[in-house]
């Protein structure tokens, strides 16, 4: 869409909005975002259409240019992402209770995302995405859990209840699933343990077509600061397990297996996992 840095910057200057940043105006970015999208209804037009749709939405109020520049990278990466033609909603995340109020942040622990501070915005997805992790058969390096079994994470339940949990040994451990097809992967969400705020270390999320994960590995997300898993320094953020679970963008990359380490947490050594969703479409 932009042939360069300039290209960009002339467009931005044609937006004829407000220059001054408007606290009031950020709680609508969102929705103003969504609405661009909604107004293609079932299907995107060509790129120059979708840009003319936003541009029209923001239009109907003043925004920063900062922020309408915001949203258009957003709307550029999602053309990216995604090929002409396919139509985009939220996934459907449903979510479960929250056990404790607000995010009280362990200041020990390095590389820590602040909380924020309100529900996370809806995720995009081709319509169809949809979680195939469910009932899907789970393996781990650690056979025989010291609680629950490995089917339950994949059986729907995500509550923080004894009972809904599944407890590894300590130090690395992982688990797979295996989705037993091929599948474009939009997003994977999943939860460790939320009965209480407690960091979890050396998360990494990868996934393969290779059930031993030799070749063709794609590294999904990484927050282990000092390679201590052996897996790559990771520039990802550690971040406190609430409810919401952790939400990875897979950025609809190929797979078949679906691969999670973790190396105990502030609480202990040993490794939880409660529920573990992929969302994803038949690879074509």
């Amino acid at each position: 869409m932009f042939k360069n840095e300039a290209d960009f910057k002339k467009i931005v200057s044609r937006l004829n909005i407000d220059n001054k940043p408007n606290p009031a105006h950020r709680k609508n970015l969102r929705r103003q975002m969504l609405s661009a999208f909604n107004e293609t209804q079932e299907q995107l037009g060509p790129r120059t259409t979708v840009f003319q749709t936003l541009r029209r939405t923001i239009m109907k109020r003043p925004v920063p240019k900062f922020a309408a520049a915001a949203v258009i990278i957003v709307i550029v990466i999602g053309l990216c992402r995604f090929k002409s033609g396919a139509s985009l909603a939220p996934i459907d995340i449903r979510l479960p209770r929250a056990m404790f109020v607000g995010t009280p942040q362990d200041t020990s622990v390095p590389n820590l995302e602040q909380p924020l501070g309100k529900d996370r915005p809806p995720f995009l997805a081709p319509i169809g995405t949809k979680n195939v992790a469910f009932e899907k058969p789970v393996t781990s390096t650690d056979d025989l859990p010291i609680i629950g079994g490995l089917e339950m994470i994949t059986d729907g339940d995500k509550e923080a209840a004894d009972g809904s949990f599944v407890e590894l040994g300590p130090f690395k451990q992982s688990v797979t699933i295996d989705l037993e097809a091929e599948y474009n992967i939009y997003a994977i969400l999943f939860w460790h343990y939320h009965m209480q705020p407690c960091v979890y270390f050396d998360v990494v999320v990868q996934v393969a077509s290779d059930p031993d994960f030799i070749t063709g590995v794609t590294t999904l997300f990484n927050n282990d600061i000092d390679n201590s898993a052996g897996l790559g320094l990771g520039k990802d953020m550690h971040y406190t397990e609430t409810h919401e679970g952790k939400l990875i963008d897979a950025r609809g990359a190929r797979a078949r297996y679906v691969r999670l380490y973790s190396n105990g947490s502030t609480a202990n050594d040993l490794n939880r996992y409660i529920e573990v969703e992929v969302f994803a479409k038949p690879a074509k």
